[in-house]
Parts: C-alpha cells; structure tokens; sequence
C-alpha cells in the first residue's frame, strides 16, 4: 500500500505545513508520494529536497521585501509574488534550492493547478526538470492577483480553485494510505466567497474559471467530510493546527509566521508515534 502526504495551500499559512515536514524529515519519516497544491507545492518542494528549515529561513527573511507577497509587486509586475524574484533570484542564488537531491529523490511529487479555461483540475507530475518551477509557480497564482501562467499550451493558475485538498485524487491514482496536513484547526469550513461581482468583472473572459471560483466552497467542504470516515478506517490521517494563530494569506509579520510554523513543529512531535504506527 503506497504512502503519501497531502498539502493544502493557504498561502503564508502554510509555514504551518514547513513545520510539520521538518519534524518529519528530523525523524526520518518518507512517504512514498507527495501532492502538493499552492503553497502546499512550493513549500512541499523541500521535503523531496530534503532542506530542512529552507521555507521558514526564506519566508521570514523576505516576508517584508517588495517584491515578496506586495501590492507593490503586483502593480509593478502583475504578480503579488514576483516571478524573477521568487522563482528565479530566490531559489538559484539567495536560498539556493537543492535539485540534485529533488532529482534523485524517490519520492513523487505532484503539483495542483486549475485550468482557466475548464475551471477543472489539472495533477502534473514533476520529474526533476526546470520546468517543474513553473508548475509549481502556476499552482501557487492566485487570480486575480498573478497572472496566467501558461505551460504546454494550457493556462493555468492556482490549484486550490478546482481542488483544495487533492486527496480522493491522489488515492485514485494509488496512494491509498495519507497523511492530510491542513493549514486550518479542525471544525473550520469555507464560507461562500464574498465580492464574486468584482471577480466576475475580472475574469468575465474564463466564465469556467469563475464558476469553479464560486463553488469551490462546496468542493472543499465536501473533503473534509469525508475525513473522518477516512480517519477511522485507518487511511488518512490528519495532522492540522491544534489552535488558531491569525496569520493571514500575504503575512507580513515574520515572528507570526514563526510562530505558526513552531506550531506546525510540535503538533508533529506530539504526534510522532502516532504517525510512525499510521505508516508502518
């Protein structure tokens, strides 16, 4: 029975999931699969990297710089995030990324983004090249706030939008058994989005898109659902915040983000036995 670690995105509140894959790459603990979305995916790039304290070093370090999560950002360049300096500048010479051991790793890792013009999920394996970079960018673009990314003819943008937490996907595709980390303390839903008459004007040209933007909630919810259920058969298991730290989507406020990751950390090392008999 393959193994494997489900991400979720929430932008900034996902040092929250930096913390728990340290713990887990401290104490030797591999799955088999990862699938990342959002911020799931460019912080999750690590755990196959094996660069503990990578995404929290470079998140608090930046987390004030212009072109890092800024509106600055996105009336200059399009992009709240950047894309020369978080997918170029940042990985290769300031906190370089380590793509000999992401490339021998044996760990599959996947990356979730939304087709903009189906509104529908699109899972993409990343196989060690460059080019997983932009799958990773294209799943971390939130609308309306970063541009399309284009790959191989598709156009793409944040993954959350189609598939928040990409588990029944993942275990369609063999990995049966998973540990879910989420960004929100349990008992927490999604609410209906608020403001859709502005998105609806800005993205009137992707009506699919937009579709999938208002019903997302509904998607999302209906997961965690299911997460009991899974739970208790022995084929998933939660790991998310055991208390609420307000840290919001573009934190700019490092001892916060600290503090939402040390929570990540011990929540982990609570549940580290628990986890190793899950996975055994």
């Amino acid at each position: 029975m393959k193994t494997g670690l489900v991400l979720e995105g929430g932008a900034m509140r996902g040092v929250y999931t930096a913390g728990v894959l340290d713990v887990l790459m401290e104490n030797g603990i591999q799955v088999d699969g990862v699938v990342g979305v959002s911020a799931g995916a460019v912080f999750g790039c690590n755990y196959k990297s094996r660069q503990i304290g990578r995404a929290i070093r470079y998140n608090t370090k930046y987390c004030r710089d212009p072109r890092y999560g800024d509106f600055r950002s996105l009336v200059r360049s399009g992009d709240i995030y950047e894309e020369k300096f978080c997918y170029h500048e940042l990985p290769d010479k300031l906190d370089p990324f380590d793509w000999d051991t992401y490339k021998n790793s044996p760990v599959e890792f996947y990356v979730t983004c939304t087709d903009v013009d189906t509104g529908r999920a699109v899972y993409h394996r990343c196989t060690g090249e460059r080019e997983d970079l932009r799958w990773m960018q294209a799943s971390a673009s939130m609308p309306l706030v970063s541009r399309i990314v284009e790959i191989r003819g598709r156009k793409l943008l944040d993954g959350g939008v189609s598939d928040s937490i990409p588990l029944n996907w993942f275990r369609s595709i063999g990995y049966e058994k998973n540990l879910v980390v989420l960004t929100r303390p349990r008992g927490y839903r999604k609410k209906p989005p608020r403001g859709m008459f502005f998105f609806k004007r800005k993205i009137r040209q992707y009506p699919a898109l937009k579709a999938a933007m208002e019903t997302r909630h509904i998607r999302y919810n209906q997961t965690l659902k299911q997460l009991p259920e899974l739970e208790k058969a022995g084929l998933a298991l939660v790991l998310c915040p055991s208390r609420r730290i307000k840290v919001s989507k573009l934190e700019r406020h490092p001892w916060k983000l600290k503090a939402m990751y040390k929570l990540g950390r011990r929540d982990t090392e609570r549940r580290l036995e628990e986890i190793r008999r899950f996975l055994a």
